[in-house]
């Protein structure tokens, strides 16, 4: 019997390697849970959506901004997605920074 048992083990070690490669440590299933919808509703919560994926990470225009809200499929028209923009880059300590920089205006996270 031990030489089965030792048999088992060593395909259950095989078995977790190869799991580990192919589907990695197991921490990606839980990264790519879906997002909580309610956190994400409207216009606000799509540009929340790009500031918590990172893209406000560097400077973006606003018609950067528009195209990559309509690329996570929110598709609203410019004064609609321009208002909570300005609330988001408000002085009041806002999540975002606009910038003016050759007579454009650009957005990027607050550090």
């Amino acid at each position: 019997m031990k030489q089965a048992d030792k048999d088992l083990r060593e395909i259950i070690s095989r078995l977790e390697k190869l799991e580990h490669a192919v589907f990695g440590s197991g921490r990606k299933a839980a990264s790519m849970a879906p997002t909580d919808t309610k956190k994400y509703k409207g216009a606000t919560g799509g540009i929340r959506l790009l500031v918590d994926e990172g893209f406000f990470d560097k400077k973006h225009s606003f018609g950067e901004i528009c195209k990559a809200l309509e690329g996570k499929g929110y598709h609203y028209t410019k004064q609609a997605v321009q208002t909570p923009l300005n609330n988001l880059s408000s002085s009041g300590g806002g999540i975002l920074v606009a910038l003016t920089e050759k007579g454009r205006k650009l957005y990027a996270k607050r550090k």
